[in-house]
């Protein structure tokens, strides 16, 4: 009898461990309202060609708990104005830790190059935009029980429609669907659902407000985001 006790203890005991350590390894942060704030430029220096520039600082928790930074640049040609081609770069960082599992994975880091095609066109008042991006990304994972990293490439395609609708001279409402779907492994990535408000505050300024739902194979993230977008023409004013 006092045999059988013993192995239910230890059966107990192991099954409590179990559970706890799985509850552990599912704390990834999907249960928490993040933000992302960004910033968007398009700076026209040529009557065909303009700079894009990019900053998003990402995070598990509203403002706090860091989880990414992205820096994005490229080249743009303004086919005519509803047509764009652009080529450009970006570096991601990643703090993929959250509550618990800091000592899994220290930092990864993303050189990505990317390729993408924009069409617009109007429909009513309606403003849509279609967005085509090939993105070749050279990712290093820091082991930090290793001075080694392990690198890999993938491939990536995306794309997004984006809608517009002008409330007034000032305010509009902005709404997009994007997915990510891997030229290499599962097909599908990720998808994002957004929702905003904006307003126009200067003549080359606009600011956005909404909310992100980023899904996952195996997560669901919201995400509130703040945008800054800031579109100078920096061609140099001829004098009449």
């Amino acid at each position: 009898m006092k045999k059988n006790n013993s192995f239910m203890k230890k059966t107990i005991l192991l099954l409590a461990l179990f559970f706890t350590l799985s509850n552990v390894a599912q704390e990834i942060g999907d249960n928490k309202l993040g933000s992302w704030h960004m910033y968007f430029g398009t700076n026209k220096v040529s009557e065909k060609l303009s700079i894009h520039t990019e900053a998003q600082l990402r995070y598990y928790e509203n403002g706090k708990n860091f989880n990414q930074l992205l820096l994005r640049t490229g080249l743009n040609y303004h086919i005519n104005p509803d047509a764009i081609v652009t080529g450009g770069y970006a570096y991601i960082s990643t703090d993929p830790s959250f509550e618990g599992n800091e000592n899994q994975i220290n930092n990864i880091s993303e050189h990505r190059i990317f390729e993408q095609f924009i069409l617009k066109n109007k429909v009513g008042r309606f403003l849509f935009e279609h967005r085509y991006r090939l993105e070749q990304r050279f990712i290093e994972v820091e082991n930090p029980n290793s001075p080694f990293f392990r690198k890999s490439t993938q491939h990536r395609a995306r794309y997004r429609i984006q809608v517009t609708y002008p409330l007034s001279d000032v305010f509009f409402l902005n709404f997009y669907d994007e997915i990510f779907l891997n030229l290499q492994d599962n097909v599908y990535g990720q998808n994002r659902l957004y929702g905003a408000i904006g307003a126009n505050v200067f003549k080359n300024t606009s600011v956005q407000i909404g909310f992100l739902k980023n899904h996952f194979p195996t997560a669901n993230f919201d995400r509130l985001q703040i945008g800054v977008f800031f579109n100078p023409d920096l061609r140099k004013k001829t004098k009449e």
